[in-house]
């Protein structure tokens, strides 16, 4: 049985192979892979903001709030601004913790 020549294989996490057909199809293969591990490292680097502060908050650490509260913010919205998340999410996200943090002091 012959194996027919692949012209464009492009190699995704997990050693799964998608054959594109066309040159298109394996650039926005390439540009997925990429647009993937951008936004996983955006919604870690969120998850871990949040964490440290929700860590700051039960340790009623006053002098760290503000700092951290402002780091989670942007962070978050940055991940809103680039479609990482919804914007209303991020609001509330922030609608919450905020109070949290007013609660601490």
């Amino acid at each position: 049985m012959l194996i027919p020549f692949i012209r464009f294989k492009i190699r995704l996490f997990g050693g799964g192979y998608p054959v594109a057909n066309h040159k298109s199809a394996a650039k926005r293969a390439r540009q997925s892979v990429k647009k993937t591990a951008t936004n996983n490292a955006r919604r870690s680097r969120v998850k871990t903001a949040e964490k440290s502060l929700v860590k700051a908050i039960t340790a009623k650490d006053v002098k760290a709030l503000p700092v951290l509260l402002q780091k989670f913010t942007s962070e978050i919205m940055k991940a809103a601004k680039t479609g990482v998340m919804k914007k209303e999410t991020a609001s509330r996200k922030i609608s919450r913790v905020s109070t949290r943090v007013s609660a601490t002091k």
